[in-house]
Parts: C-alpha cells; sequence; structure tokens
C-alpha cells in the first residue's frame, strides 16, 4: 500500500495519457518540419490515440478496483480462560 502523498496507478495513468496527448497534438498540428522517412503527423495522431486509450483504461480500471474493493477483518478476541 502505497504510503500518503505517493502517486498510485491512477495518477501515473493519467499523467502518461495526458503527456502523450500534449507531445501527440504538437506532433500532428505544430511541427511542420519533417524526416524522410517519418510522417511526423502521423505519429502525432497515433500518439495522441494511444494517449486516450490510455486515459480511458485508466479511468475505467481505477473506478472498477475502487467498486471491487474487499476488506476482510478478523477479529480475536482475547478471553481468559474460565476456572
Amino acid at each position: 500500500m502505497p504510503g500518503p502523498g505517493a502517486p498510485t496507478i491512477v495518477d501515473m495513468g493519467l499523467g502518461t495519457g495526458i503527456f502523450l496527448l500534449v507531445v501527440g497534438a504538437v506532433l500532428a498540428f505544430a511541427v511542420r518540419d519533417g524526416l524522410d522517412a517519418v510522417d511526423l503527423t502521423a505519429v502525432g495522431w497515433i500518439c495522441m490515440g494511444a494517449g486516450v486509450l490510455a486515459i480511458v483504461l485508466t479511468v475505467a480500471l481505477g473506478r472498477r478496483s475502487a467498486v471491487a474493493r474487499t476488506t476482510y477483518v478478523e477479529r480475536q478476541d482475547q478471553v481468559p480462560p474460565t476456572v
């Protein structure tokens, strides 16, 4: 269990998805220079698609694990023996 203030998988998944969206948007819309072997616009669209997929999966799996979490507590009473 992570300590207080530690990033969780949901935080990291959302951050990764947002990062991929931003990088993809920059490559798809802002970069006008290109390489001969690589279409940067296509790479940008692929990054944006991967970012959206990462965000959707993170939210869906995070919600599922929050709903399906069950805690079992075992209680052992310390009762002295009767004489």
